[in-house]
């Protein structure tokens, strides 16, 4: 194999996974460590990975760049799926239940719809018209006020006012990025407050995120990975990450039918 096809295959695998190892690597494609480590640097200067201590990682957006709703629901549509559906096994009739914004969040939603005598708090238009448009929804949908976001979220001090006094059994929380440095992130400064508040009031947090979360960092942290009692995530998640949050988390659950 070329270095060029190999640096290619290389950073293919990078971008499908989140990250690599340079061990994997060199048992992957039969070369040296060394070759592997020259690969990983030539791939990094061009801007196309970042080197870290044993491996490379997938760049992440910039720590404020903020996709819109639209934007974000077309990306990892099988992976949000599976996280959505074990997601939905966690609920029990009769509950409580706060959905902060995302599209995860909002694939979650379908799945409550048949979830009998359900209270859903949430910040995010797009979750509450989920219910709205449905009238099979056995369910009592409270939506804060404040203002509205690129994606979709409701936020600031009247979101903050109306979430301060309620509680609830489970939050279920989008997160933009997750790592471990910086905990569960958001590129929104205003955004983070309000979904502090919902963490605040909820018994148990669970954070459904797919594998490209992973070491992707926003502008301001919700809450550290130690917060989570669960985090759902797919099959894509790379070994390291599964390491880290199996050890800081509550409990890790990779998604069935996630790859």
């Amino acid at each position: 194999m070329l270095a060029q096809q190999r640096q290619q295959a290389i950073l293919e695998r990078v971008r499908s996974h989140g990250g690599v190892r340079v061990a994997d690597l060199v048992r992957e494609l039969g070369v040296s460590d060394m070759t592997i480590r020259r690969d990983l640097e030539v791939l990094a200067e061009r801007g196309l990975l970042e080197k870290v201590h044993g491996g490379a990682t997938a760049l992440g957006p910039g720590s404020t760049e903020e996709p819109g709703f639209t934007a974000k629901s077309a990306r990892q549509q099988q992976e949000k799926e599976a996280i959505a559906r074990q997601a939905a096994g966690l609920v029990r009739p009769g509950t409580a239940v706060a959905l902060s914004a995302g599209t995860t969040t909002w694939a979650l939603a379908h799945h409550l719809i048949g979830v009998p005598d359900l209270t859903v708090i949430t910040n995010s238009i797009p979750v509450a018209e989920v219910f709205h448009r449905n009238p099979r929804a056995d369910r009592t949908v409270v939506l804060t006020g404040g203002v509205r976001t690129p994606s979709d979220a409701l936020v600031g001090p009247v979101a903050v006012a109306a979430i301060r006094r309620l509680h609830v059994d489970t939050l279920f929380l989008g997160v933009h990025g997750m790592s471990v440095r910086a905990g569960f992130t958001t590129p929104n400064l205003l955004e983070s407050e309000t979904d502090r508040e919902l963490v605040t009031a909820a018994t148990r947090l669970v954070v459904p995120a797919d594998h490209t979360k992973w070491n992707t960092v926003g502008i301001s942290t919700i809450a550290e990975l130690s917060e989570a009692h669960v985090v759902i995530s797919d099959a894509g998640l790379p070994e390291d990450a599964r390491t880290d949050l199996a050890e800081r988390a509550g409990q890790l659950i990779i998604a069935e039918g996630s790859q």
